[in-house]
């Protein structure tokens, strides 16, 4: 695993593909943001995403790293200041390495607030 997530078809695929430290954190990261609202899961760009009303969510496992990332990142930074800006566009992601202390309190309130500003702002994907 280098720059990229596993290769996987299906989201339990992606998860099963890990081990150690990446394997715990991805799971826990998965679960919490599956607690926080109804999301769609699926494997794009070698990620698993969350969908709710367009791409909401990514976690993507890489060799040194975990990436926590968000369509509208830029607005959760309030809740998470970690969050990191990515992109012209509103992208933001945690990253996140073995040492990373993350409550999945706090994933759980990011992923809540992602799905309704999904919901509220309209489909991240679709630019106008």
């Amino acid at each position: 695993m280098a720059m990229m997530g596993p290769a996987a078809e299906i989201p339990d695929a992606y998860i099963a593909a890990l081990s150690g430290w990446q394997l715990e954190l991805c799971t826990m990261l998965r679960a919490a943001v599956m607690r926080a609202a109804a999301f769609d899961e699926t494997i794009k760009w070698t990620n698993l995403v969350l969908m709710a009303n367009g791409p909401c969510i990514l976690i993507r496992a890489e060799e040194h790293r975990v990436l926590l990332g968000f369509w509208r990142g830029k607005r959760l930074r309030d809740i998470e200041p970690r969050i990191k800006a990515s992109g012209k566009y509103e992208l933001g992601n945690l990253v996140m390495t073995e040492e990373t202390d993350v409550d999945p309190a706090v994933v759980e309130r990011l992923a809540a607030e992602a799905w309704r500003l999904n919901f509220e702002l309209g489909n991240p994907a679709t630019r106008t």
